[in-house]
């Protein structure tokens, strides 16, 4: 267990070892108050909020201040639609992630979109692969731009995963991995693929990523550390 302070706390004398899991954040509030137990996780790259306009799942409340407050993780990225961004909006998205020090991301809604995706400067590219040619060949566009390229939720999207990269990374995602045989179609390939585990939050109560870590851990994959 990794043991951080947070801001105004002095150190206890704690220490611990790494969990792959979960990193804890323990605090030692002084003299009057009490010990607090901070569960935070160690990233998130899959997070919508009201910048994509063109979902209904999103809700007011869902901006980018408020992950940003809640900090549920690490390491967090914002990773609106593309699509929801192209007319003028990403300047304006950009500048507002920054400045809230989390990660830029973008979702890219397969072929169609991915050229245009490659010329926009990101940390970081989510991208919905579909079983067909296109999309497999839009996954080295996105590749050549030297960014990471996480594969959505490939169990929904029917993703034959035999035609990915080797350089990609595979998504478990929270909100969808149970909707699937997710031990068939994710274990022939937990030892050939870095994997990265997202909540794909478009409300605040979804800021978890509860079930995607069970998967995980009955899978036996780590989750790979993208920044």
């Amino acid at each position: 267990m990794k043991i951080n302070l947070l801001p105004g706390m002095s150190d206890p004398g704690i220490s611990g070892e790494k969990n792959d899991v979960f990193i804890f954040d323990i605090a030692w509030r002084m003299k009057t108050r009490p010990l607090h137990f901070l569960v935070m996780l160690q990233q998130d790259l899959h997070v919508h909020t009201t910048y994509s306009s063109n979902d209904s799942a999103i809700v007011a409340e869902q901006t980018i201040a408020l992950v940003a407050a809640v900090k549920h993780a690490g390491i967090v990225g914002i990773s609106d639609h593309f699509d929801s961004l192209v007319d003028g909006y990403f300047e304006e998205y950009e500048k507002e992630i920054r400045q809230a020090g989390l990660k830029v991301g973008v979702e890219v809604d397969g072929h169609a979109w991915a050229a245009e995706a490659a010329n926009y400067i990101v940390d970081y590219y989510i991208f919905h692969c579909r079983d067909r040619d296109a999309d497999y060949h839009s996954l080295d566009k996105l590749l050549a731009t030297g960014r990471p390229v996480i594969v959505a939720h490939p169990n929904m999207l029917d993703t034959n995963l035999n035609r990915v990269p080797i350089e990609c990374l595979i998504e478990i995602n929270n909100r969808y991995v149970w909707r699937t045989d997710w031990k068939q179609f994710y274990s022939p390939f937990k030892d050939h693929f870095k994997f990265v585990i997202s909540s794909d939050a478009h409300q605040p109560n979804w800021l978890g990523q509860t079930v995607a870590h069970y998967a995980a851990e009955q899978l036996g994959i780590q989750e790979y550390l993208v920044f």
